[in-house]
């Protein structure tokens, strides 16, 4: 945010020279007294009543007479209702502060272009817009790009080039800042952080950003429809690549099959969006608390518009983050507020800085939202503004929305400029302008113009020396902004993360306590198993002890009956040797008794 201000470049010959201020001598230029606060409280909007043309300030030199092609243009430029002033006609090289060209305030909601060469004074244009209407009591909503448009909350410096700048074109210049509130994606910068859930974006949105199919699209509605059904919170871009990931696996796959189902390979190209989109810095967009784009349309006590300033420093390498953020804050905004018609004044302006950063790559889906909703968004009391280098960078479907032309110079340099040159070109009501040469002859901070009136026609074609911003024409040192942003309400209100279980702590858990209740039962399987085998092996022990035990008893019947058998043998055997002793010892003794018996007789009968 320490850029300084675009020096303007020399007038053309015989013109008045056109001043801007001198740049500061320092690399980060800061107005000479901090002066910046934020916004007081919001007060309601106050009702639409009419706010005081803006037109040439009192107190100029009286006006020449007109040419006839001046009093036509001045005619075109003549309207009752409150206006916004521009600047001064250009004629014959220098301006005339008798005609005033204006845009009506009423008619900011049919949307525009301001577009322009770098360097040729769109950031100017836009700030010199953007405090006019928040004056008026409308809320304004820009992306800062670059740090440009941090000025506009403090007062601008005073320099003699610039007042002879603002004199020619009867500008009564005076220094003022204007409420302003500074805002950061996610956090990262100096702002209040934004942030939305991807249950807050949705899938419709989402899908179109992704650029995925019909049937990645209604599988990424079938995802979301299950997480709102089983109350699983979509924060952040983890959470849907988590669900998206349980939801095609074993263990979940099964869940949507009541509900249509998915495929494996469908979800495999929404998770490769996905990763590609968080390469970009996506995930900083995500987060909790949701941001309320009902907060960008505050005005202060005292009825000013507060001006919303978006920081997107790193915007041309995240264009997908850009673009995701813009369609989503005008998705919500069309989605909440009621229809109002055709206002006095709008209920709020939006500038699309960068627009080409929008539409590059956009797929036709995305496209046709983008045109949709700045169709639509009018009716929502709802002005949009794209700004950007080359008028070919908004698509023709959007461009043809667009009421109000503020074309900076136009260089032709190359065959590609100089066929987007004549296609501009080709675009604007007929006039007595050769605009093919006039807008590459624009000095700086000239621009040709042309409105939308209130019956709804274009305005004549006006060269325009534009007015000059009233705030600081450059960016405001960080340390000058930073005590009035901490300090500010909304960073009260969005700067604390706040915490909670969303989609992929709910999966983590699930998938933590399916997982350690498998690991229960496995342990509880393994130790049953354990066990069973213990006691399979108990039961063996014992099986073979019983079937030791009968071996044993049955060796030692078998040994006592071997041994019984024996004795028995034995004493059979004793048995019959006694009995055959016994029989040859009774027939010893037989036969001795009787040998006696015979020997006794015979020696009786010797005797005798």
């Amino acid at each position: 945010m320490t850029q300084p201000p675009d020096p303007a470049l020399a007038p053309e010959p015989g013109a008045a020279a056109p001043v801007t201020p001198e740049p500061p001598a320092e690399a980060a230029p800061a107005p000479s007294a901090p002066a910046y606060t934020p916004p007081t409280p919001a007060a309601p909007a106050p009702a639409a009543e009419p706010a005081p043309s803006v037109t040439a300030d009192a107190g100029t030199a009286p006006a020449p007479e007109l040419s006839a092609q001046a009093a036509a243009i001045a005619a075109g430029y003549r309207f009752s209702t409150p206006t916004l002033n521009l600047g001064a006609l250009m004629e014959n090289g220098a301006p005339n502060p008798a005609v005033q060209i204006e845009i009506p305030l009423a008619m900011l909601n049919r949307h525009g272009l301001i577009a322009g060469a770098t360097g040729t004074g769109k950031t100017k244009t836009l700030q010199l817009m953007a405090e006019q209407i928040a004056l008026a009591g409308v809320p304004v909503f820009a992306a800062d790009m670059k740090g440009d448009l941090t000025g506009l909350a403090v007062p601008g410096e005073s320099s003699e080039k610039l007042l002879q700048r603002t004199a020619a074109i009867g500008q009564q210049w005076t220094p003022a800042g204007v409420p302003a509130e500074f805002y950061a994606l996610g956090g990262h910068g100096l702002g209040v952080p934004l942030r939305t859930t991807l249950t807050g974006f949705g899938p419709t949105l989402l899908a179109k950003i992704l650029g995925l199919s019909d049937v990645g699209t209604s599988c990424l509605e079938l995802v979301y429809y299950y997480a709102a059904q089983n109350g699983l919170a979509l924060v952040g871009l983890k959470d849907l690549r988590a669900l998206l990931t349980w939801l095609t696996s074993d263990a979940g796959k099964s869940a949507l099959e009541g509900i249509g189902g998915m495929s494996k390979a469908t979800a495999g190209v929404i998770l490769r969006e996905l990763i590609g989109f968080s390469a970009q810095g996506a995930d900083e967009f995500f987060g909790r608390p949701q941001f309320q784009s009902a907060d960008f349309l505050r005005t202060t006590a005292d009825g000013k518009g507060v001006v919303s300033l978006l920081e997107l420093p790193n915007v041309a390498n995240q264009p997908a983050v850009f673009s995701s953020f813009l369609m989503w804050l005008l998705t919500d905004l069309f989605s909440t507020l009621p229809e109002v018609g055709d206002l006095p004044k709008p209920k709020l302006v939006f500038f699309f800085d960068e627009a080409h950063l929008l539409f590059n790559g956009a797929s036709k889906a995305l496209v046709d939202t983008i045109a949709q909703t700045v169709r639509l968004i009018r009716s929502k009391g709802v002005g949009i503004f794209f700004i950007t280098q080359q008028p070919t960078d908004v698509p023709d479907v959007v461009l043809a929305q667009l009421g109000s032309r503020i074309q900076h110079q136009l260089r032709a340099h190359t065959p590609n400029d100089q066929e987007a040159l004549a296609k501009t070109v080709k675009t604007y009501p007929t006039s007595a302008y050769d605009l093919g040469p006039t807008l590459q002859a624009l000095g700086t901070g000239e621009a040709i113009v042309t409105v939308m009136n209130p019956d709804g026609a274009p305005t004549p074609v006006a060269w325009t020396r534009m007015r000059a911003p009233q705030s600081y024409m450059g960016a405001v040192a960080e340390d000058v902004l930073r005590p009035g942003i901490q300090g500010s309400a909304m960073m009260a209100k969005y700067s604390t993360v706040v915490t909670g279980e969303s989609a992929a702590d709910v999966i983590t858990r699930q998938q933590d306590e399916a997982a350690q209740m498998a690991a229960q039962q496995a342990a509880a399987m393994a130790q049953a198993k354990t066990a069973a085998e213990e006691a399979a092996r108990a039961k063996a022990a014992q099986a073979q002890w019983e079937k030791d035990q009968a071996a044993k008893k049955k060796a030692e019947e078998k040994a006592a009956a071997e041994k019984a058998k024996a004795k028995a043998a034995t004493k059979k055997k004793t048995s019959k040797t006694t009995s055959k002793a016994t029989t040859a010892i009774t027939r010893v003794a037989t036969n001795a008794a009787s040998q006696f018996v015979r020997s006794a007789i015979s020696a009786w009968f010797r005797k005798k």
